[in-house]
């Protein structure tokens, strides 16, 4: 049964809500204080203060998720009573965002429509794995990370082994994020892979190329994907009925090349991933929505947004 990815994203998050547009932007910096006391115990009373409060038993389901988006130093957090939405950008070429449901959460207490901030992501990642990431049977790190509305730190709880870490890190003024455009009904063509014929595909390929070309058609060769690099030519395809597609709806034929620089921040997210959705609009845009399943089982997505490359494209 296939399965559509961006239904299933667009049905849990909606649109971003107007952020604050007014305040001082402040510098991400954190601070560090250990206790051997139970995370449970610091969380009780003075949770009204807070207008976000999510926890979790096992952090890496949170930062595994931010890794594969953490191509740039910031990013932008839009919490809503679905869960939440992580927002990074480069260049006005390229976004990604991490999707991650409320229910993921042991807990996720949110006391307006939608809470907005920008914190720093190589700051946040390097408090969430503080206790260094242990992958010892048994052995996780819980999270408690709080917000206490515009102009307030964000404050993480952690434990591990029943010592406490609180770092706090200053939040920035929101940016609005680019709005891509890119419409389900402008949707042109749309494949869903296996994640492991991706990676295939990938190593295969000449990444020396500065340009990844792909080509999705109702006929021959359906979906390919090329690049031009140092070795040559490299050509790899994927038959409408292979095992490995688990949906082919191409209306067209179309062409189009991006930048690698721009794609291989995508290859975090694809590392994580079971299946992945590729789109196209009339533009040519590109779309690639990752399925994520986490260390508990449950899905998270992640996406990425690619304009193309106009410079090759009329060649």
């Amino acid at each position: 049964m296939s399965l559509s990815f961006e239904k299933c994203a667009r049905k849990i998050f909606c649109k971003n809500s107007h952020c604050v547009q007014q305040g001082i932007q402040q510098i991400s910096e954190l601070t560090y204080n250990s206790r051997s006391m139970p995370l449970s115990t610091q969380s009780q009373g003075g949770d009204d203060q807070y207008v976000l409060v999510a926890s979790l038993d096992n952090v890496r389901n949170l930062s595994n998720i931010l890794k594969a988006i953490a191509f740039k130093d910031h990013a932008l957090f839009n919490a809503t009573r679905n869960g939440l939405k992580v927002t990074v950008e480069d260049s006005k070429c390229l976004q990604a965002n991490a999707f991650i449901q409320a229910e993921i959460f042991q807990e996720f207490t949110i006391q307006e429509d939608s809470v907005c901030f920008q914190v720093n992501l190589t700051v946040l990642l390097d408090c969430l794995t503080i206790f260094g990431g242990s992958t010892v049977p048994g052995v996780t790190t819980a999270l408690r990370m709080c917000y206490n509305g515009y102009g307030y730190p964000l404050t993480l709880f952690l434990e591990e082994g029943g010592v406490v870490t609180v770092c706090k890190i200053n939040t920035q003024e929101p940016e609005e994020p680019i709005d891509f455009e890119f419409c389900s009904t402008n949707v042109t063509n749309k494949v869903i892979l296996q994640s492991d014929s991706l990676k295939e595909a990938f190593s295969e390929l000449d990444m020396t190329s500065e340009i990844l070309q792909i080509t999705m058609s109702p006929s021959q060769p359906y979906f390919r994907l090329s690049t031009f690099g140092n070795a040559g030519n490299a050509h790899y395809d994927y038959p409408k009925d292979s095992d490995m597609m688990e949906l082919f709806q191409c209306t067209k034929t179309q062409t189009n090349r991006y930048k690698m620089s721009l794609l291989k921040p995508s290859t975090k997210a694809l590392a994580l991933s079971c299946k992945v959705s590729v789109r196209t609009d009339t533009r040519g845009f590109l779309s690639l929505q990752y399925l994520v399943r986490n260390d508990d089982g449950q899905i998270c997505f992640v996406e990425y947004y690619c304009c193309p490359d106009e410079e090759v494209e009329e060649e």
